[in-house]
């Protein structure tokens, strides 16, 4: 029997640090999407537990002593066994949640292989990572707390997307440690938004309180969101979580897609543009 399991990008519209912890957690506040790009995890039946990497960035992963997808298996059942695939097709470490998105496609998965009903997902989740809640649905939603708080995302409307990663990797920690400045209030959101035009004006008030401190780490993202801002059609352009892989907003996914295909053509770069993620009723 074998199971895969999507496991898409998230994409931080905004990002607010709003406070912080007494025991260090920076406290956020984030209206998260996921576009319809991302890798695929699939499980098999077998005695023990195994992980094999594939995909164009999976050669990445391959020092890693114990990957992100073998921690959420053994949280989720520990000792029973499992033949696990990942293919990477996201860049690593690079602010779109894809290990995040990684472990959450395969608790969906194992819950299946291992035809588990009842398990506390939400727990299992957030103890693995602050992003690995909102994975779990692979849905428009707003983030608060340190990403355990979860709640329905404004009505979006029809939209385009595209990303841009440089190939640069910029580590969370480092990015957290050089923030500077003082903490930002939690914005005020509608309860929908009739087009793309207005919802990239709401979202431009708002901002990504980690940007300023991922370019003086990686200044080469500063080149891509210039280069983003300057695109024909752009509604808008912003760093997605720490970094380095930056979005830019267009009013139609065939906008986003030809930018993305000119760029990368001409930069090297990692590109990708389209619409919105649809998970499918089984959530797989």
């Amino acid at each position: 029997m074998s199971i895969a399991s999507f496991a898409p990008a998230k994409v931080n519209l905004y990002l607010h640090v709003t406070g912080r912890r007494a025991d260090g957690y920076h406290l956020l506040d984030s209206l998260a999407v996921f576009p319809d790009i991302g890798d695929r995890v699939e499980v098999n039946v077998a005695d023990k537990l195994s992980l094999s990497l594939g995909g164009r960035f999976g050669a990445a992963l391959q020092g890693e002593a114990d990957n992100l997808l073998l921690k959420a298996a053994r949280a989720l059942a520990s000792g029973r066994g499992a033949r696990l695939r990942l293919e990477k097709n996201l860049p690593v470490a690079s602010g779109i949640g894809g290990g995040s998105a990684d472990a959450a496609a395969c608790l969906r998965a194992l819950c299946r292989l291992w035809e588990i009903k009842s398990a506390d997902l939400s727990g299992i989740a957030l103890r693995l990572g602050a992003d690995v809640p909102v994975c779990l649905r692979s849905e428009p939603a707003r983030m608060q707390g340190i990403g355990e708080i979860l709640a329905p995302a404004p009505r979006l409307p029809a939209f385009g997307i595209m990303l841009v990663n440089p190939g640069v990797a910029v580590p969370t920690p480092a990015v957290f440690k050089a923030r500077v400045g003082d903490f930002s209030p939690a914005p005020i959101l509608p309860a929908m938004w009739p087009d793309a035009s207005a919802m990239a004006a709401d979202l431009l008030v708002c901002g990504n309180d980690l940007q300023v401190a991922a370019i003086s780490i990686q200044p080469i993202i500063g080149d891509v969101l210039a280069i983003l801002a300057a695109l024909p059609g752009v509604l808008l352009a912003r760093m997605s979580g720490s970094g380095a892989t930056c979005f830019a907003l267009f009013n139609t996914a065939t906008e986003a897609q030809t930018a993305a295909n000119s760029l990368a053509a001409r930069s090297g770069w990692w590109c990708w543009g389209g619409g919105l993620y649809q998970p499918p009723p089984t959530g797989l």
